[in-house]
């Protein structure tokens, strides 16, 4: 709004430089850019993004069994010392030895992860098997997908948004440099003679 009503009030003014038009142009394109094109390329990027997860969503349900694993004891726990960040997923999440039946009904054996309540024997979890039975990790949910695309969206909306302002800035600042190097030459001209009365007269 500053840009139109800046430009507005250049129209007519007998002071008005050619930088200074160009300047208000400037910003006022800057300013439907920001009000327009960034909300449409952040919806766009979004929907395509949300169109993209929820296909593979899909894909991973129909390609992922939910089963239940029963506990059989814990995992033997690798020899040596263990680094620091392995050593709290280790406390968080055990890893147990454990059996499911698979999609074609056979039973596996092997060692998963679990939560550190499900892991004494006898407890049972759910757990998800790709078509052959082995262990997998859960399909993306459907509002998962949905929030990532969102995230992707205003991720989209803010680089828009900033690559706009860095446009109008740098163009600015070479309206600046080129005012200044106006100024500059006028001032060479008209600064031997000045506060001298009558010179050149």
């Amino acid at each position: 709004m500053r840009a139109a009503i800046g430009l507005w009030r250049w129209r007519h003014n007998p002071l008005r430089r050619t930088t200074d038009l160009v300047e208000a142009w400037v910003a006022l394109a800057a300013a439907v850019l920001l009000c327009l094109a960034v909300p449409a390329a952040g919806w766009a990027a979004g929907a395509s993004a949300n169109a993209s997860l929820q296909r593979s969503a899909r894909a991973q349900l129909s390609e992922r069994v939910p089963t239940v694993a029963r506990v059989i004891r814990p995992a033997d726990r690798p020899a040596g010392r263990q680094p620091a960040d392995v050593a709290a997923e280790q406390r968080l999440r055990p890893s147990v030895v454990a059996d499911w039946t698979a999609p074609d009904g056979t039973i596996h054996t092997g060692t998963v992860t679990t939560t550190r309540q499900q892991a004494h024997p006898g407890a049972t979890f759910p757990l998800w098997t790709d078509r052959a039975g082995e262990p997998v990790t859960p399909p993306m949910h459907p509002d998962t997908a949905r929030a990532h695309a969102l995230i992707a969206g205003f991720t989209v909306a803010l680089l828009a948004g900033l690559l706009i302002e860095s446009g109008r800035r740098l163009v600015v600042h070479r309206l600046m440099r080129r005012r200044y190097a106006r100024l500059d030459r006028a001032w060479a001209q008209a600064g031997p003679d000045w506060g001298r009365t009558g010179t050149g007269s």
